[in-house]
């Protein structure tokens, strides 16, 4: 299912990332750590995802979904439109493609930061659609 609004695909994957630590992901309230790392790396994937999808609906950097592109591009694309922007894509990348998907950080403080970092993003790139 190919969808026509970038943005609310993004969004779409955001849900999809929530929806996955709330459902699966074992909060233990008393350290405020998820019990398993599977659901944030999920989660964290998800969320840069969408990130990704909202940024190549600005920047067009990736013109094929079935290609990789280095975060050095979309480093250089996003600096040459909105430096504010740019740090937030920095912050997002490390928190979640490098804390949450790749080393599996189960502090829900660091998810918190994965989700309000993503909405950032993508409501920034809707704004610059407009």
């Amino acid at each position: 299912m190919k969808q026509k609004d970038p943005i609310a695909e993004a969004r779409r994957y955001v849900d999809n990332a929530r929806k996955t630590l709330s459902e699966n992901g074992e909060l233990n309230v008393e350290t405020k750590r998820y019990e398993d790392d599977k659901y944030v790396r999920a989660a964290g994937n998800y969320l840069w995802l969408g990130v990704i999808l909202a940024l190549d609906a600005v920047f067009h950097v990736r013109t094929d979904r079935r290609t990789r592109v280095d975060i050095n591009q979309y480093r250089e694309a996003v600096s040459k439109r909105d430096r504010k922007l740019l740090d937030y894509v920095n912050d997002g990348y490390n928190v979640m493609h490098l804390s949450m998907t790749y080393d599996g950080v189960q502090a829900k403080d660091i998810s918190d930061a994965g989700f309000r970092l993503a909405n950032t993003i993508i409501n920034r790139c809707e704004t610059m659609l407009t």
